[in-house]
């Protein structure tokens, strides 16, 4: 990150009066509105704030899945339900289908999410503490002690590996060294006619 030294830095006023705004030129006529504009009428500065301003879940509804893990579950009726083009059942039929299945899927999902959301939640809050506390009273002070230890367990497993193992493995493989398979195309011929037979 560079930092700005401040003497490239230069202070600009800032005039908040609306004397500025009154005195400006009307816009050339090929960048002015069509429609009429009423005169431009000060501003009181003294404005009371209305009574009842709106909360904010009002203006934004929540988020519930702000990192989108169930983008899939995002069904339409026209992703179940749809008619072909030619036959067509009766307007009202097809309407009162459409409300049954929208009500159907939000009310099931609610009676449900009802019974079985706050005991999950409660689940699954004590299982990720189970993990956190394992994680952070077992797992890591024993990640940590191995770290600890384990170059003197390497050296010591590198010399039973030198004294033990590996003469044993070199000596297998010079026995395995003599052993010598041959074919010939007799030996191919007869094993031929014994398929063939």
């Amino acid at each position: 990150m560079m930092m700005v030294n401040d003497d490239c830095l230069v202070e600009c006023k800032i005039d908040d009066s609306d004397e500025e705004q009154m005195n400006t030129p009307p816009p050339p006529p090929e960048f002015a509105s069509k429609a009429s504009t009423p005169a431009l009428t000060p501003v009181p500065k003294d404005l009371t704030p209305p009574t009842n301003p709106p909360s904010p879940a009002q203006i934004h509804p929540v988020n519930r899945d702000p990192h989108g893990i169930n983008q899939h579950l995002k069904v339409e009726v026209s992703d179940v339900l749809a008619e072909p083009a030619s036959p067509h059942s009766i307007d009202g039929v097809w309407t009162y289908s459409l409300v049954g299945f929208e009500r159907t899927r939000i009310w099931t999902y609610r009676c449900l999410s009802l019974l079985f959301a706050v005991p999950l939640a409660f689940l699954c809050g004590v299982l990720l503490a189970i993990l956190a506390c394992l994680r952070v009273w077992f797992l890591v002070p024993c990640i940590q002690l191995s770290n600890t230890f384990l170059p003197c367990l390497r050296s010591l497993f590198m010399c039973a590996v030198n004294v033990f193992i590996s003469p044993f493995c070199m000596s297998l493989a010079l026995c395995c060294t003599q052993i010598s398979i041959s074919l010939s195309n007799k030996d191919l011929d007869r094993k031929r006619d014994k398929d063939t037979v």
